[in-house]
């Protein structure tokens, strides 16, 4: 959730003395009305004034509801907007708040003297990663309602004295689709137990631990000053963005257009990672100075909208490597990176289904193969997005945010004048030579997409319920690339997002510096670390999609079994 302008939100209402203490059955009538509550140092703030104004969109905000999200928001806030968010609170709670699934990912919740049914679906999903002996047997991707009406049907059928033969073909239809389900269902309760095996267990005393171990590095990291801009290296990167440009320039001069869309690729692959330091205020700190800085980067120089980036980034941060809510790892129909996309999820980002069709079905079976020639064009996506968020009412309209968009169509305006008309309009001759600039400097920035899929791609993306901590959670869904120091001007900090997803408002220049620091807690807690080099990296992710794919081929093939069965069994 991107950080609130300390000069335009409201001052606290009033001292925390005065609040109310909620019970946990209290916070729950408040949600089951509607409300948007969230849990902060236990704090209950009530925060549905404040989605329309939300900076960072109102999506990463929802993901919180009912949860604590002390961590979620000190590591995506500053310390002036965390002060702010006191205006919205209405009570207090004591202990350890036990977390709700939120209703964004289809949490229940019940009104006072709410029907007992509601209660148990809400119970169990709330429970679903408790630590228990078979902690595969229930989970939050089971939902529980269709669970058991599969279960009910397959018992009416099952005491059906009727001939098979009369079966109709709506019957036929459930019955393939049971043994797909059931077919998925086995590999996303062994993608859960691997990591129940592999990561501490979800105990309140365990993670416990490990958040109040991650706290205490924060405090040391701070301490250390990793926290404070290095503002002589930006020094270097203006450097090499004006040499780069410079070069595009003159070789576009001297017409050697091919040579002039490598330059500007490599200009525009540079500036990202430091419209990725602004967007996260690791600049100056400064909501309205780092916003300004980050839109003059992406719009201006780069054609891309920085608020659309803040709104997907800050959803990403908070449920990495969710198939139905990571925005960063849904990519269907040309990517499936879990072989739960094969279920045609809705995504809560996108508010769509994401159709699992017989194209899709398809081009997953091949995407270990069309992972890098879809990398080359994944530039030309971002301009779609960030056009739908400028222009489809997805930009925040009123608070500290309503200019943002404003400043950013300029930027865009901006932008498609000196590119798309001053650079390839007027400076290019030929159609032919226009298309070959145009690719070449836009499949230049191939490698940017590879590194930021790269990291996550390869990773988990069970859900293991509510339960899991924050830090647990980010290193067991992100994973750090190893290279030498002095290719760190190539991958832009992006090698460390483990650490980065821990701490996301670190400069990037000091996150070699707090890598240490962070294996040295991941031994202490645990939790492992991982930290693969460019090439092995490359090769998880590859991997993981060939296996994707081979899922996928192998339940087309199951499909066809079944439905060529029941048709020979009833002719």
């Amino acid at each position: 959730m991107a950080g609130l302008s300390p000069e335009t939100a409201p001052p606290p209402r009033r001292s925390p003395r005065q609040f109310s203490l909620y019970s946990r059955r209290q916070v729950e009538d408040l949600i089951a009305q509607g409300r948007k509550v969230i849990i902060v140092d236990n704090k209950v703030l009530k925060v549905d004034a404040w989605l329309p104004y939300h900076p960072g969109g109102d999506k990463a905000v929802l993901h919180m509801v009912g949860r604590d999200a002390t961590d979620e928001i000190n590591a995506l806030h500053s310390a002036e907007a965390r002060d702010r968010m006191n205006a919205y609170q209405v009570g207090i709670v004591e202990g350890r708040w036990e977390n709700f699934l939120p209703p964004i990912q289809g949490g229940k919740f019940r009104l006072e003297g709410g029907d007992t049914r509601d209660d148990q679906l809400k119970t169990a999903s709330d429970n679903a990663s408790t630590g228990s002996s078979t902690p595969s047997v229930v989970s939050p991707v089971f939902d529980i309602e269709g669970t058991d009406y599969v279960r009910q049907r397959g018992k009416q059928d099952n005491s059906d004295n009727s001939s098979i033969s009369s079966a109709s073909s709506v019957d036929l239809t459930l019955s393939v689709e049971q043994q797909k389900m059931a077919h998925l269902d086995a590999y996303t309760r062994e993608a859960i137990d691997l990591d129940m095996q592999k990561y501490p267990p979800l105990d309140p005393a365990t993670q416990q631990d490990i958040i109040q171990k991650y706290r205490d590095l924060n405090v040391q990291i701070r301490e250390k000053g990793l926290y404070n801009c290095n503002y002589s290296a930006y020094m270097i990167e203006i450097t090499r963005y004006t040499l780069l440009f410079s070069a595009m320039l003159l070789t576009l001069r001297w017409g050697w257009y091919a040579t002039s869309g490598l330059f500007l690729g490599l200009f525009w692959h540079q500036l990202i990672f430091t419209a990725h330091d602004a967007g996260h205020m690791g600049i100056t700190h400064n909501f309205a100075i780092d916003t300004i800085i980050g839109i003059i980067i992406a719009d201006f120089l780069g054609g891309l909208s920085l608020g659309w980036w803040k709104r997907n980034h800050n959803v990403h941060h908070i449920v990495t490597n969710s198939p139905e809510h990571d925005p960063d790892i849904e990519h269907m129909p040309f990517f499936a990176i879990s072989h739960r996309f094969f279920q045609s999820l809705r995504s809560t980002y996108y508010d769509r289904i994401m159709a699992y069709d017989p194209f899709a079905k398809l081009t997953i079976r091949y995407q270990n193969y069309l992972y890098y020639p879809v990398m080359t064009l994944g530039r030309f996506n971002l301009y779609r997005l960030s056009w739908e968020y400028l222009f489809l009412g997805q930009a925040p309209s009123k608070g500290p945010a309503w200019w943002h968009r404003w400043l950013e169509i300029a930027g865009q305006v901006f932008f498609w004048s000196w590119f798309g008309y001053a650079v390839v309009y007027r400076s290019i001759p030929t159609a032919s030579q226009r298309i070959i600039f145009v690719l070449v400097s836009h499949m230049v920035t191939a490698p940017i997409h590879v590194q930021i899929t790269l990291s996550h791609f390869a990773m988990s993306t069970a859900d293991l319920g509510v339960d899991e901590s924050f830090p647990q959670k980010m290193l067991r869904t992100t994973m750090d690339v190893d290279c030498p120091e002095w290719l760190d001007f190539l991958h832009g900090g992006l090698q460390f997002q483990a650490i980065h997803h821990l701490y996301p408002r670190i400069p990037r220049h000091n996150l070699r510096k707090t890598q240490k620091l962070v294996q040295e807690f991941c031994k202490d807690v645990g939790i492992p670390y991982a930290l693969y080099g460019f090439v092995d990296g490359n090769k998880e992710v590859i991997g993981r999609l060939a296996e994707v794919g081979r899922q996928a081929a192998i339940l087309a093939q199951c499909q066809k079994v079944v439905a060529e069965k029941g048709f020979h069994d009833q002719h």
